[in-house]
């Protein structure tokens, strides 16, 4: 063990400390140290350590002597500021300075006595960690609590440290009762509480403050003692908790539950009760010099900031999300008016009540723009601007005056920025409302002009649904001796309930727009109405709410839909003869104003009977068979030969005697000749397929379509639609039809067509079972007698003896 000391303390196993250090120095010039001046040990605690040597401070003297960590016995490491020592007085030889030798650490309760009797007092202080400065601590008792008790009628205070609390774990606060023992300390007669035990906790004050969130099950109150949020549980409420509401004021108690401080104990108070600033009466005006987006700290609850100038010059005022009057834009620069909230608990000052300034757009060099606002949906709307051809973008919350409720057509000013959360849409912002007739977007010209309608804009029934930006009409005439052509609006027509047609002679002025210099007719009106250019056809498609009419030459289709029919469209079959007239709404031609006509009347033709039937094939369907082909017409040849030089006949939706047969290319067909009454041309008519026909059952109806048990593919059953039958007889699950197979030219699919229903449902399965149990030997004509005989008198039979007749006599 000897040598195990020496060893350690031996110049081998200690590092040098640097040669710059005096202190360390005279230490190793010193080859020996002074004898003690007497044989006694004194005590200590230590008061600094550095990287190889310490000092400690005497206990029975006032002296700080040096030490060196090789003078100690046991490892350095574990010694601490403040430790208890023991140590041998000794001296430098060189510099005759006392130093501490033979240093070792000892318990500090051996020098105290400890009482026998608990007392009882209260904390007045809190005990913290003892902090050090550059390696030493700033007297015996840094960091130390203060317990006081009375005895015989005086009160005393006694130090305690963190390591003189029973349980480590209790944090002993002012107001404490507790008990302890004292500890006497017999070198200097120090008393210190030792074996501190808590009796009774301070009962913590009611707090207040207002309910700030809620969520499903707890929600967060904001503190009126301090600028913080605390934790409640909707179980803590003394009340119904649906009683409870954002903003109400609350008195609590606070318990620490899991290390966090939980609000309990919720008691609701009457409104207005918690206050946490003071607002000041008059109003101030100041610039905005930092915004709450241009502030880069997210959990700073203030980071706007408004400057101001005072009589002692200027300050500055912070500023949060709900101190603006308003969720406008504010922008660097802006001119506001502001009145000044003090904090009760920190006594912080800010700006609240923010308000724009009108002054502030002509000090800045912010670019503001006009518009009208065109349409308001729930929370938001669209401007139309008079320099930009799209609308703009805005919400609500960017509209300066809040007094004012918007509303469609109010013209306004606004600042044009991106938007955000939308890449390349721009949005408009700080919103102020403007007077009427503050806002113009075109230049119409005084002159008058005549034109003819070429083209009507896409309109609905309902002249509400019309939208702006709809497909426009044209308008031909003639300036300065060119055909010149102009578009038009709904919006520009006099008298949108009755809007021009195709063909209509119409006035109008020249309009040019401010933010495209473009030009439209303005002021449209009806002069002449055009009551020619009626056009004739046949129904050729019938689709759910729309169908197509081939026209009086059979050699064009145009679109319809079934709000353009004078009557009920249910009742349009194909074939039916029509009269419409041709509107040009988009790109394309459409029909309106359509009209059954006594059959006969369009394109009335002639079969030329002595050409009798012939028999062919189809070269060439209809388009609305081949949707992909160009021309409308189908087209038969005579014969069933692929030569060029075979006679061929076109053919349309009137030449089919069934029409809703679906003739497709190669098909064998039989037909006859007719010419046209007007111009002669020849053409097929009366064309019927010459196909097989198939039987099978129907599988099952689903609405407007249903499936055969028959396979064209394998694993599938044939699909039909319900126009497909003939007559509209209703066909169900288990009825006989007969059919014709059809593929379609675009996707490949098979489907039936010219349905024909048959029998009627199956026999039921008791009857188709008792006819599997008849014997084969029976099956074959039968002979069944439906009605007995019976004579002339009523009775069965033929009872009297037969008599051989006898002729009368004469």
């Amino acid at each position: 063990m000897t040598s195990a000391v020496k060893k350690m303390n031996s110049p081998q196993s200690w590092k040098p400390p640097p040669q710059q250090d005096p202190a360390i120095l005279s230490y190793q010039r010193s080859p020996n140290l002074l004898p003690s001046t007497n044989g006694n040990r004194e005590t200590g605690f230590v008061e600094k350590l550095l990287h190889s040597y310490g000092f400690i401070q005497c206990c029975e003297r006032e002296a700080r002597l040096f030490f060196h960590f090789s003078e100690y016995s046991g490892d350095i490491n574990a010694v601490k500021i403040g430790d208890a020592v023991e140590f041998q007085l000794s001296s430098d030889r060189r510099t005759g300075r006392p130093i501490a030798c033979a240093v070792v650490k000892v318990d500090e309760t051996s020098y105290e006595v400890i009482s026998e009797e608990r007392f009882t007092g209260s904390v007045v202080q809190e005990a913290r960690v003892s902090k050090s400065k550059n390696g030493c601590v700033n007297g015996n008792i840094d960091g130390m609590g203060r317990v006081t008790y009375e005895h015989n009628g005086e009160c005393f205070f006694l130090p305690f440290g963190l390591d003189d609390v029973s349980d480590s774990s209790l944090k002993l606060k002012p107001g404490d009762k507790v008990s302890f023992v004292m500890a006497t300390d017999k070198r200097n007669g120090n008393i210190q509480a030792r074996k501190i035990e808590l009796v009774a906790p301070t009962p913590p004050p009611r707090l207040q403050g207002v309910v700030c969130s809620m969520k499903d099950s707890f929600g967060f109150i904001e503190r009126a003692d301090v600028v913080k949020e605390i934790f409640f549980h909707y179980s803590e409420f003394n009340d119904d908790i649906n009683d409870l509401i954002l903003g109400d004021d609350v008195e609590f108690d606070v318990q620490t539950r899991n290390n966090k401080e939980v609000a309990v104990n919720i008691k609701k108070l009457p409104v207005g009760t918690v206050i946490f600033e003071d607002i000041s009466i008059d109003k101030m005006k100041g610039k905005i010099i930092k915004t709450l987006k241009s502030n880069r700290r997210q959990s700073d609850p203030l980071g706007g900031r408004i400057s101001s100038q005072s009589p002692k010059g200027a300050v500055e005022f912070p500023y949060g999300d709900k101190d603006q009057s308003g969720e406008f834009t504010l922008q660097v620069g802006d001119v506001v008016e502001f009145t000044v909230a003090t904090d009760r608990r920190d006594k912080l000052q800010r700006a609240t009540k923010i308000e724009l300034c009108p002054e502030t757009f002509n000090q800045n060099s912010e670019k503001r723009e006009k518009g009208v606002v065109s349409n308001l949906k729930d929370g938001y709307g669209f401007i139309q601007c008079t320099d930009r051809e799209s609308k703009i973008f805005f919400h609500f919350s960017e509209l300066i005056d809040l007094k004012k409720e918007v509303r469609t057509h109010d013209e306004v000013e606004f600042t044009v920025v991106p938007d955000p959360s939308t890449p390349n849409r721009p949005m408009a912002i700080r919103i102020r409302s403007l007077p009427k007739g503050s806002v113009s977007f075109v230049n119409v010209r005084p002159e008058k002009y005549i034109g003819t309608v070429d083209r009507e804009p896409s309109s609905h029934k309902s002249p509400s649904k019309i939208k702006d930006n709809e497909p426009a009409g044209n308008i031909v005439f003639d300036y300065e001796g060119k055909i010149q052509q102009i578009p038009y609006y709904h919006k520009d027509l006099l008298d949108i309930r009755e809007p021009p047609k195709y063909g209509d002679k119409v006035e109008f002025s020249i309009g040019e727009m401010k933010r495209s210099n473009s030009r439209f007719a303005a002021t449209v009106r009806v002069v002449i109405r055009n009551i020619q250019g009626k056009s004739q056809g046949f129904i050729a498609t019938v689709k759910d709410n729309y169908g197509f009419i081939e026209n009086a030459d059979h050699d064009k289709e145009v679109f319809f839909h079934f709000s353009s029919y004078d009557g009920d469209a249910n009742d349009l079959d194909l074939g039916d003869e029509v009269e419409y007239t041709v509107t040009r709404k988009s790109a394309k031609l459409s029909a309106e104003n359509i009209r059954k006509v006594p059959k006969g009347t369009v394109a009335p033709e002639d079969i030329l009977y002595d050409k009798g039937v012939l028999q062919g094939k189809v070269i060439r369907p209809m388009r609305i068979v081949n949707p992909d082909q160009d021309e409308y017409a189908g087209l038969v040849q005579v014969g069933g030969d692929d030569d060029q030089d075979v006679e061929s006949y076109p053919y349309g939706i009137t030449s089919l005697t069934d029409k809703r047969d679906f003739l497709q290319k190669g098909d064998a067909v039989k037909f006859q000749i007719a010419a046209h009454r007007r111009t002669g041309l020849l053409r097929a008519v009366n064309i019927a397929a010459i196909r097989k026909f198939n039987r099978a059952r129907v599988d099952s109806v689903k609405g407007q379509f249903g499936f055969i048990s028959y396979e064209v593919e394998e694993g599938k059953k044939l699909f039909f639609h319900m126009t497909e039958v003939h007559d509209g007889v209703e066909v169900q699950a288990g009825d006989e039809v007969e059919f014709v197979v059809v593929q379609n030219q675009r996707n490949g699919k098979y489907s039936a067509c010219s349905l024909r229903k048959i029998t009627d449902r199956q026999r039921p399965e008791r009857l188709l079972s008792r006819m599997k149990s008849i014997k084969d030997d029976l099956i074959g004509p039968r002979v069944v007698a439906v009605r007995q005989p019976r004579g002339p008198d009523g009775t069965n039979g033929f009872r009297e003896p037969r008599k051989a007749w006898a002729p009368p006599q004469a």
